[in-house]
């Protein structure tokens, strides 16, 4: 194993401490054992890494061959020069470094399809053939990273069918092509997280799999964030986004639907909140040269009028001296349409509080200019939470009331649990259903 791995070039970078490199040392020191490396120690040394292993296809949801499907995650995450360009115009036919990658995929060929029989016998140990012929628990989509386990999986039976180092070439440029390469290109949506000093992107493993379909009504406001977005990932121009209005009516449930709708077409979502503004610039500086569209979606927003972060906002927006990479928008939900806190001093003039209030509120109003596109999230009518109800009610058949009957017990819901919403529809057809016989009242 490690003569291969000694050989790779372009995809020679990898985690000093990655299962592959660990592995490789084992080999190694297997082929120059001497009397003074204990057999015991070595297998510690591998059944650690066969523990790792086996934490990896947990948090992937691998099964069957976990070798191949680690080997195809490596060739899937590694963010090197080559797969990078690969992600967005493909690889080059004539491109002088196709032969550098060529030699690493026949490595990783016989990587992929190698035989741990010798360390086996030589060690003792059986646990490579049963991790090669491997059959996982059922797992709750939930409970693993999804996105990345199919792509990975897909990846690795393709691979199963290569004959040569050439058609892995093949296969893995074309993943690239379709999917990219890494985090960005494996995760649907990311979070902002501090190590020390250092700030990183890290992949959200489980999101909603709501659909713009689910949102019962709000066509018009469906309709204006659909244009917005496709226009983006389209390359065309595209504006900034704020959806507001009240609370319970769709807003946060339209941006993961959207999310959904065109992840396969390069849409990402990196979730900000509030306390993390400073980062902003540090965000964009990891993503404005990726292949991707991102959506810095910042849920909730609002401030207070003693909090100064909305300034870090405004400049990344619009304002500051760096022009904002066309591969990024932000859009925002909010219950309240200016965002900023007013005081009734801020429109008075005979405060003595300040010489020129009109600046101060020019300052506040000034955050929500720079979203191009506002769309308004009004509280239903009854009308409309019936329609709502009755819409949610049809998705989930084993509720046995008749509309009458089931409207009627709606709108005493409604009353109890804060006036007509989407949300508080929602919360009314779960309470159904976990209620034996679908009826609230007894």
């Amino acid at each position: 194993m490690y003569q291969y791995i000694a050989r790779l070039i372009m995809y020679g970078k990898g985690e000093p401490d990655s299962i592959l490199m660990k592995l490789s040392k084992v080999t190694e020191k297997l082929h120059r054992k001497k009397g003074d490396i204990p057999t015991e120690k070595l297998v510690k040394e591998t059944y650690g890494q066969v523990y790792r292993l086996l934490e990896l296809a947990t948090r992937y949801g691998f099964d069957k061959n976990l070798w191949q499907c680690y080997i195809a995650y490596i060739l899937a995450t590694d963010e090197n020069p080559f797969s990078i360009i690969c992600e967005t115009v493909g690889a080059s036919e004539d491109a002088t470094v196709n032969e550098i990658v060529l030699q690493d995929m026949d490595c990783f060929y016989y990587l992929f399809h190698y035989d741990f029989s010798h360390i086996e016998e030589r060690l003792g140990i059986d646990c490579f053939d049963i991790l090669t012929h491997y059959h996982s628990m059922a797992k709750a989509e939930n409970t693993y990273n999804k996105s990345v386990s199919e792509k990975v999986r897909e990846l690795a039976e393709k691979l199963c069918k290569a004959e040569s180092g050439y058609d892995f070439f093949e296969i893995v440029t074309d993943f690239y092509r379709r999917y990219g390469v890494g985090r960005f290109g494996l995760n649907k949506a990311f979070r902002v997280v501090h190590r020390g000093e250092e700030m990183f992107l890290s992949p959200i493993t489980h999101t909603s799999d709501v659909t713009l379909d689910h949102l019962i009504g709000y066509e018009r406001q469906k309709q204006q964030l659909i244009e917005n977005t496709e226009a983006f990932v389209e390359g065309r121009k595209a504006n900034n986004c704020l959806l507001f209005g009240d609370s319970g009516t769709g807003k946060s449930t339209c941006i993961k639907a959207i999310l959904n709708r065109y992840y396969e077409k390069g849409l990402r979502l990196i979730e900000v909140y509030k306390h993390q503004f400073q980062d902003l610039s540090a965000i964009i500086e990891q993503i404005k040269n990726r292949n991707y569209k991102f959506i810095i979606y910042m849920d909730d927003l609002s401030f207070e009028e003693f909090e100064i972060e909305y300034k870090y906002l405004k400049a990344v927006i619009e304002g500051g001296l760096e022009v904002r990479p066309d591969n990024v928008l932000i859009y925002a939900t909010s219950n309240r349409r200016h965002l900023i806190r007013e005081t009734w001093s801020d429109r008075s003039d005979m405060s003595d509080d300040e010489l020129h209030r009109s600046d101060t509120m020019q300052e506040k109003l000034s955050l929500v200019a720079r979203f191009g596109v506002t769309i308004n999230f009004s509280r239903p009518q009854k009308k409309e939470f019936d329609t709502i109800v009755l819409g949610l009610a049809k998705e989930n058949p084993d509720i046995a009331l008749d509309d009458e009957e089931l409207l009627r017990q709606a709108n005493a819901w409604s009353i109890r649990n804060g006036g007509y919403s989407g949300r508080v529809a929602e919360q009314f057809i779960t309470h159904l259903k976990s209620i034996a016989g679908g009826s609230c009242e007894k």
